[in-house]
């Protein structure tokens, strides 16, 4: 039984990533678009992080992704402007 379920586990293991991988390739996912979201987040978290201690305004930067896109993609996230 033990291995039975190691198969079955092994089997839908390799499924997920089949379809991880083919949602990062491809075209119309805008990964590159994804990741400078989730960068420029990140920076804004920081910059708002460390304002208090440096003593710094910070204006939060939501025009990430460029809407020049990358490659052959077009678009990008939409804008939030707060």
């Amino acid at each position: 039984m033990d291995k039975l379920t190691e198969a079955v586990v092994t089997v839908f293991t390799a499924i997920i990533g089949v379809a991880i991988l083919s949602v990062l390739v491809s075209p119309k996912a805008q990964t590159s678009s994804v990741i400078q979201s989730i960068a420029s987040g990140f920076s804004n978290s920081l910059a708002v992080a460390q304002s208090p201690v440096t003593g710094n305004s910070v204006s939060i930067n939501t025009s990430y992704p460029s809407s020049s896109g990358f490659g052959s993609m077009s678009g990008g996230a939409p804008q939030f402007n707060m």
